[in-house]
C-alpha cells in the first residue's frame, strides 16, 4: 500500500462550483496539482476561462471552464448536461458555489433570504439529482463515487448577523447526512467539508479588520491554507476516503472545540 494508490485522484474527472476563486479554487489547484481533470463552474465567464487557462498551464492535471449561474435550475440542468455530453461520466462532484448576507436581525430582507437559502442549499440539491447519473456511472462498491458538499463552522455554531448563511449550512449538514443515508445503494459517497476561516471573497473584508482576532481564538493560532483544504477533499475522493460517508468534517483549527469558559 503505497500514498499513490491510497490518496491518488490522477485522471478523475471533477466538477467543482464556485471554482474560480477562494476555497473553490484551493481545491482546484490541489486536484490538478495532483493529475485530475476539473471542471470549474463560475458565474462571470471572463474569470472563469482565465482561472482554467492558469490552472491548465500548471498541470498536470487540466482544469476546463464550464461558467453557469447556479441560482437558476435551467442552469444547473445545463451544466451537468454538459459534463455529459463532453464525459459522459463524473467521479466527483463538489458543490462549493454558494453566497453570504450579513445584516442586523430588523433590516434582513426577503429577497435576500431567499437568494441566499436557495443557492447554498435549495440549487445543492438539485445539482446532485441531476449529475446522479453520470456519478452512478462509476461507482462501484470498491472506489465510490463522490459528493463533497462545502459546508461551514457557522452550521454548527452562532456567529452575528449571518441569519440565512448559517440556517443554510446547517441544513446542508443535514441534507448531506439524509443523501448518505438514503442514496448508499449507489455507491456514492456524501459528505461535508465545514471550514473555519479562510482567505476568500466572502471573508476578505472581514479578515482585513479581524484577522488577528480569529487567529487568537483559533486554537491553532492561524487561519486555514490551500493544503488544508485541498487535501481534505483529495482524502475524500481518494481510495483513504472510499469508506467514509455522511460525515461533516470540520476544518476550522479547533474554534468549535475550544472551551469558552477558561475558568471555573
Amino acid at each position: 500500500m503505497d500514498l499513490n494508490s491510497l490518496f491518488g485522484v490522477k485522471d478523475k474527472i471533477v466538477l467543482i462550483t464556485g471554482g474560480s476563486r477562494g476555497i473553490g479554487l484551493m481545491i482546484a489547484k490541489g486536484f490538478i496539482a495532483n493529475g485530475a481533470k476539473v471542471y470549474i463552474s463560475s458565474r462571470t465567464v471572463e474569470v472563469c476561462d482565465q482561472v482554467a487557462k492558469e490552472l491548465s498551464a500548471k498541470g498536470p492535471g487540466k482544469a476546463i471552464s464550464l461558467p453557469a449561474d447556479l441560482q437558476k435550475l435551467s442552469e444547473c440542468k445545463r451544466l451537468i448536461a454538459e459534463i455529459k455530453k463532453r464525459e459522459g461520466k463524473l467521479h466527483v462532484l463538489i458543490n462549493n458555489a454558494g453566497i453570504n448576507w450579513r445584516a442586523p436581525f430588523e433590516n434582513y430582507s426577503d429577497e435576500e433570504f431567499e437568494k441566499v437559502m436557495n443557492l447554498n442549499l435549495k440549487r445543492i440539491f438539485s445539482l446532485t439529482q441531476c449529475a446522479l447519473p453520470l456519478l452512478e456511472k462509476v461507482a462501484t462498491k470498491d472506489d465510490p463515487a463522490r459528493v463533497i458538499n462545502i459546508g461551514s463552522m457557522e452550521g454548527e455554531s452562532i456567529m452575528p448577523k449571518i441569519y440565512a448563511y448559517s440556517v443554510s449550512k446547517a441544513a446542508l449538514h443535514h441534507l448531506t447526512r439524509m443523501m448518505a443515508g438514503n442514496l448508499s445503494d449507489r455507491y456514492i459517497t456524501f459528505n461535508t467539508i465545514a471550514p473555519g476561516i479562510f482567505k476568500s471573497k466572502m471573508t476578505e473584508e472581514f479578515l482585513e479588520h479581524y484577522k488577528k482576532v480569529f487567529e487568537s481564538i483559533t486554537p491553532l493560532n492561524r487561519i486555514g491554507t490551500e493544503e488544508d483544504m485541498a487535501g481534505t477533499c483529495i482524502y475524500l475522493s481518494s481510495r483513504a476516503g472510499a469508506f467514509t460517508t455522511g460525515a461533516t468534517i470540520v476544518v476550522d483549527g479547533g474554534i468549535l472545540c475550544k472551551p469558552r469558559i477558561s475558568k471555573l
